[in-house]
């Protein structure tokens, strides 16, 4: 089948209007704009409104209405940004027609277009299959000199084996696409739930080279260990793809996901995280993966990745 990127519905970037205020006191829904082929440089928005691979791995479906969930809660987010901030819409996928691999390339054409132009974009899931489509589109920007590391903030190291791409393989699918393009595999997975991976999953993430750390190894009081290693990664690499599930963090924080996390990795850490990462001048894109509105209480993952959105945006 052939895709298209489905713009956003006008009636989602529409929110409060503080007229009586003085001064900048305007918000997302104010200045977000359609993207339009030579825009100014800044950053732009796609959405992969994508289930496949929650359901080829047997997760709880209902990521394909993250994108919409989370630009609701951006559309009254105060605007505090430097950037002109476009949405390029929707890659949209018909469930009916299975085709998780046809939406992953025409996604990855659209990240490398946004990239060519000189946009930091941020890709909002959808399930994490969404990952493989973001680095094939970065790939394919990149020179081929470019070390690309990849950072997924993570209960799960996302490894799996499969005939079939689902939203458990896409970074076996990257470590398969350096290798067949010649390109070091460049992989650190932070927030790894011990009881959430296999002892075959740990034994992939030692034969391909990757580096993790564990959900509880990045508690408080091991926070400055937690940067550190991350910063001794982004060092070594020259761009960054940041991939950001949300299942890493606690059920509390983030119940709409199709893994809800028994710990988790704080808030307040991941924001140091993307900070860290921002502050690199590496990051060219982030994903945010697993919003899943149909078990969303109270918004409360919507929140949060729109939180994280805003962030990534600066």
């Amino acid at each position: 089948m052939s895709f298209e990127l489905r713009p956003a519905d006008p009636a989602i970037w529409r929110g409060r209007v503080d007229a009586a205020e003085s001064g900048d006191a305007t918000r997302w829904h104010d200045h977000v704009k359609p993207w339009l082929r030579g825009a100014a440089r800044g950053v732009g928005l796609v959405g992969f409104a994508c289930d496949l691979g929650v359901r080829r791995n047997h997760g709880r479906p209902g990521a394909a209405e993250g994108p919409v969930a989370i630009r609701r809660v951006l559309a009254n987010l105060a605007w505090h940004q430097a950037l002109a901030v476009w949405d390029a819409g929707d890659v949209s996928v018909d469930e009916a027609s299975d085709d998780l691999e046809g939406a992953q390339a025409f996604l990855a054409g659209t990240v490398a277009d946004l990239l060519d132009e000189g946009h930091r974009v941020i890709v909002l899931g959808g399930g994490h299959e969404v990952a493989f489509a973001s680095f094939t589109g970065l790939a394919r920007h990149a020179r081929g000199d470019e070390k690309i590391g990849v950072v997924n903030v993570d209960a799960h190291f996302d490894l799996r084996a499969g005939e079939r791409g689902n939203s458990g393989t896409p970074f076996r699918e990257i470590a398969e696409l350096c290798a067949a393009t010649r390109r070091p595999f460049r992989y650190l997975c932070l927030g790894v739930s011990e009881d959430s991976n296999t002892r075959s999953l740990f034994d992939t993430a030692r034969r391909l080279g990757a580096e993790w750390r564990l959900d509880a190894d990045m508690g408080s009081e091991r926070h400055a260990e937690t940067l550190a290693q991350l910063r001794a990664f982004v060092k070594g690499v020259d761009r960054v793809h940041l991939s950001i599930d949300l299942d890493a963090l606690p059920a509390a924080t983030a119940p709409g996901v199709s893994a809800p996390a028994a710990r988790g990795v704080a808030l307040e850490l991941v924001e140091s995280l993307i900070a860290a990462v921002i502050e690199s001048g590496k990051l060219a894109l982030a994903d945010i993966a697993e919003c899943n509105p149909a078990f969303d209480i109270d918004g409360r993952t919507a929140r949060v990745a729109a939180r994280f959105a805003a962030r990534l945006a600066r």
